[in-house]
Parts: structure tokens; sequence; C-alpha cells
């Protein structure tokens, strides 16, 4: 008799864990994704998708009810594509998920780089972050920078804000007449009749540049700097506030992404949001401590007055203007909608380039 009870118990357990052992079997689904950047995990742009993003879908899924997880190909530091594909590489599918430098988009993504065309603006990080996610989400020009690139945009990524590293003081807009300055791109609009030239190069040249008379400092931004040094050969900062810039941002395969579960979706857009705050974090401890290295390195920072500022600002011609004239209303939509964004947070640009419009 006991042999007979112990075998139907057994068999009674067994039938009732079956619901149990199902669902788990269901919750092991996997989704594979292939992630990547053209630049390493420590890059101010690329820390946040390794430290946030993947993290925080992993996380949602299982407080979603664990029904999905993600099996993560991790393809950083360019070992797929470098600085000039990112686009390409989100777009054609070489990567489901990637880092996207719009900043190197002007054909094909103009409106993205409205902050490059409107210096002057606001000089803080983590307001430009909100202000992209919150308009790329509302802006259907916007969005379409994304969608018709074969994207979906998941989290804004920027710069901390561009000011002056020279060999020599600066204290107003008439300093830098007869000057040479490094300027790459846009940036060199910045420069526009202050009497200064522009010099191009990047991150990567501006040591050397400086170092041998090509230039005599450059336009840039604290977390590129330190890493580089340029502060030994450019002891003097100015805070000039061209501002904090859009420079682009973390999307997923529109392909991919419309594929996906609508759990996996909802969770994956979530994520994003979640990572646009911790990049604003991730640039402020970055700038922080490189403002705090540099200074202790012997880097003299001065503060520009605003009505210098002003000065400045007023002094170029309108270098919004080519922008919008080669991207038509759309364009100025943008403008219009960043500007109204600034004064909704109490923030007086030294230029208000969309009442110029």
């Amino acid at each position: 008799m006991k042999s007979t009870r112990r075998a139907f118990l057994a068999a009674s357990s067994a039938t009732l864990a079956l619901p149990f052992l199902n669902t788990r079997l269901i919750a092991a689904e996997t989704i594979n994704i292939q992630i990547g950047s053209s630049h390493p995990t420590n890059n101010i742009w690329v820390y946040a998708m390794q430290n946030a993003l993947q993290p925080e879908l992993e996380r949602l899924l299982a407080d979603a009810g664990g029904n999905y997880t993600v099996n993560w190909n991790e393809n950083y530091g360019g070992t797929l594509y470098k600085f000039k594909d990112t686009r390409s590489a989100v777009r054609d599918g070489i990567v489901d998920i990637g880092m996207v430098g719009t900043v190197w988009e002007g054909s094909a993504m103009p409106l993205q780089n409205v902050t490059y065309f409107t210096p002057f603006a606001n000089a803080d990080h983590n307001v430009v972050i909100d202000i992209f996610d919150k308009l790329t989400d509302e802006l259907p020009e916007l969005r379409a920078g994304w969608t018709d690139q074969n994207m979906v945009h998941l989290s804004s990524l920027v710069t901390d804000s561009y000011d002056i590293y020279s060999n020599f003081p600066i204290a107003s807009v008439d300093d830098v007449k007869n000057r040479r300055l490094n300027a790459p791109g846009t940036s060199a609009n910045w420069l526009a009749n202050t009497g200064c030239t522009p010099v191009n190069g990047a991150l990567t040249t501006y040591y050397t540049d400086i170092q041998t008379g090509v230039s005599e400092g450059t336009l840039s931004f604290a977390s590129g700097i330190q890493p580089t040094r340029v502060y030994e050969v450019a002891p003097h900062l100015t805070r000039v506030g061209f501002g904090s810039m859009y420079f682009g941002g973390i999307a997923v395969n529109k392909q991919f992404h419309d594929g996906l579960p609508a759990e996996v979706q909802t969770a994956l857009r979530e994520a994003g949001r979640i990572t646009s705050r911790s990049h604003g974090d991730y640039v402020t401890e970055r700038s922080t401590s490189a403002m705090t290295e540099m200074v202790a390195a012997g880097l003299q920072v001065s503060e520009m007055e605003q009505v210098e500022r002003e000065k400045w600002a007023a002094t170029l011609p309108n270098v919004a203007k080519p922008w919008l004239d080669a991207n038509g209303p759309a364009a100025a939509v943008v403008m219009k909608a960043y500007f109204d964004e600034l004064k909704a947070r109490g923030i007086t640009p030294a230029r208000d380039w969309s009442a110029e419009i």
C-alpha cells in the first residue's frame, strides 16, 4: 500500500509541476542582439551602451515576467566598422544596435545637427539630452531622420560644453583676432567675422598642431581634451560657452526592431531612455574629473564675462541661415522647437537664432 501511495503521489506531483515546467521552458526564449560601435567602451558615447543599455534591457525583461532573455554579441571598439560608417552599419544591419554619430552625417541626417549651427545656446549637456529625447519622440521631422535611414532612435548622445583651450589668454572676442585655432567642420562657423583663422583637425591632431605652431589652440570639450593631454601645450581654458552639442544617438535597426516581440520593443525603448540619463551622468563624471586633473596639472581656467559672450555671439553672421536654406521648412520647425524647449527650461541663449528665421 505504501509503495502504491508513494507512486500515486509522485505521479500527481509531476502532473501538477508540468504547467510550471512548461512556463519555465517558454521563459527561456532568447533574443540574439548584435551590438557595436566605432569607439571603445570607455568613450563617453559608448560607455552607457555596455553599462546601462545592456543591463537595463535585461532587468526590464526580467521584471516583465522573464519571458525573454538576451544573448549579446558585442562588437565594440571599431571591430566591425569605423566612425564614418556608424549610420550605414546600423541602417544595413551590420549590427542590430549601435552608436550613430549624426555629427558625421550632415548630408544624410542634417536636422540632427541643429546644435552645431546654433552656438551660444546652452552649456548644460543634460538639458540637451532631455530636449532631444523629447523632440525625437514628438517631432516627425526629427524622427524621420532616423526612420528614413531604417533606424529607430533609442537614446541621445551629447558632448559637454565646447570652450577654447589655447596657449594665450582670452578675455573677449577681440583677443582671437589674427590667431589660429583648431575648429574642424561646422565649428569653424563659430569663428566667422572674428578675425581668427580656423584650422582643420581632430582630437588626435590638436596636441601636435599646437606644439608645432600650426594652431594656437582649439575649440573643444573637457572630456575630449584631458585624455589627449592637449592642456600641456594649451594651458589656458576660456569658458566661452559655445555650448553642449547633440552628437547623435544609440539606434536600433528598424527591421530588427519591428521583428521583435512587442514586450521586447517596449523594454528596449525604455532601456534607451534610462541610458540617456546614465549617459548624462557619465559625461558629468568624466568632464568633472577631467577638469580636476587638468587644473592640478596647471591648466588656468577663466570664465568669459556674459557681456563678452553676447558680444562674440553678436559678431557672428547668421551661421544658421545656410543650414536653414539647405534643409527647408523642416529645419525651421526643429530649430524653433529646440529654442522653445530651452526657454521653457528658463534658459536664455546668448543669441536666439530662432528669432532670425
